[in-house]
C-alpha cells in the first residue's frame, strides 16, 4: 500500500500496549500481502491476470474490501473507482464462496484508494479487542482513525495542511475522537484519474473528508462488510477530487456530521452539513 502505518496509544501497561500494536501491525502486513497489486501472488494481482471466463478464490478480507469498493463506486455515482482499466463491472463477486469471476479481459484493479483505510479499520478492531482504546492510527497521514483520546485530553489534535507546505500551512484543525479523516491529492502527477473520462485530475489539488465513525459506518452499512469508517472516508476523499462542490455539499447535507474540504489553485472550499 506504499504507506507507513503508525499507532499512537496510551495504556497503563506499556508492554501490553506494544504487544497489541505489534499484532495490529501484523494484520496490516497480512492485508498488504492480499490487497497490493505490486505483490505477484496477492489476491489483487491474481484477479488482474484473469482472462474472460476465469476465476480466482480470494481471502475473506479481499472479498469484503471488493464489496465495499463496489458499493462506494455506486454510492458516488462512479466518481470512486478502484479500476485503472476494466474494473469491477467486469467481475462477478460470489461472497459465500470467496470467488471472483471475470467476464472480460483486461481487468486491472488498484486498491490503494481504499485499502489503507480498510487496514486502519481492521487495526482499530485489534486494539479495541485488546482493550487498548486510547489510540490514534494512521496510514501515510492520509488515512487516520482516532479512538478515545489520552486521559486528560478531550481529543487527538489533527490538522489539515496545504500539501507539501508543512505544519506552517494549516488549513483547518479537526478534533479527533471516535472520528476518521481521509485525504486525497495530486502530489504525484496524474496520480488520480476521473473514471468517467479517463483523464487525469489537474484542477483540484486535494480533498479531505472527516466525520464521526458512526456516520461513516452508516454510509458503508449497505455494503454489509462490517464497520469500515476509515475506508469509507478514503473512498469519499478520492471521489471528492472529482465531484463538483455543489454535489459535495448536497452529499454532506444527506449525512449530518460529514465535513469536506477541497483545495483548488488559490481557493479552498469548506463544505459541512
Amino acid at each position: 500500500m506504499a504507506a507507513q502505518f503508525e499507532i499512537r496509544c496510551t495504556h497503563p501497561d506499556a508492554k501490553y500496549a506494544r504487544q497489541a500494536a505489534d499484532y495490529a501491525f501484523r494484520v496490516a502486513d497480512q492485508l498488504e500481502q492480499k490487497l497490493s497489486r505490486f505483490i505477484e501472488n496477492s489476491d489483487i494481482s491474481r484477479i488482474n491476470h484473469l482472462s474472460a471466463g476465469e476465476h480466482a478464490i480470494v481471502s475473506y478480507e479481499t472479498m469484503q474490501c471488493l464489496r465495499l469498493a463496489r458499493f462506494m463506486h455506486a454510492e458516488t455515482g462512479g466518481a470512486f473507482d478502484v479500476a485503472t482499466g476494466k474494473g469491477l463491472e467486469s467481475l462477478d463477486l460470489v461472497p459465500g464462496e470467496f470467488l471472483v469471476c471475470a467476464h472480460a479481459n483486461g481487468v486491472h484493479l488498484d486498491m490503494g484508494a481504499i485499502g489503507k483505510g480498510y487496514a486502519v479499520d481492521r487495526m482499530a478492531e485489534v486494539l479495541e479487542d485488546w482493550e487498548v482504546e486510547q489510540a490514534l492510527i494512521s496510514a501515510g497521514y492520509s488515512s487516520v482513525l482516532s479512538l478515545e483520546p489520552p486521559s486528560g485530553s478531550e481529543d487527538w489534535p489533527l490538522t489539515i495542511s496545504m500539501p507539501g507546505k508543512g505544519a506552517n500551512a494549516t488549513l483547518a484543525n479537526v478534533a479527533g475522537r471516535q472520528r476518521a479523516l481521509g485525504a486525497s491529492g495530486i502530489r504525484k502527477p496524474d496520480h488520480i484519474l476521473d473514471p468517467r473520462t479517463g483523464k487525469p485530475v489537474r484542477l483540484r489539488q486535494a480533498a479531505w473528508v472527516s466525520a464521526p465513525r458512526r456516520v461513516l459506518a452508516d454510509i458503508g452499512r449497505p455494503a454489509e462488510v462490517g464497520s469500515s469508517p476509515a475506508a469509507v472516508a478514503d473512498a469519499l476523499s478520492t471521489a471528492f477530487m472529482i465531484v463538483p462542490p455543489v454535489e459535495i455539499k448536497k452529499y454532506c447535507c444527506r449525512h449530518p456530521g460529514l465535513e469536506a474540504w477541497i483545495l483548488q489553485p488559490h481557493l479552498i472550499h469548506f463544505v459541512n452539513r
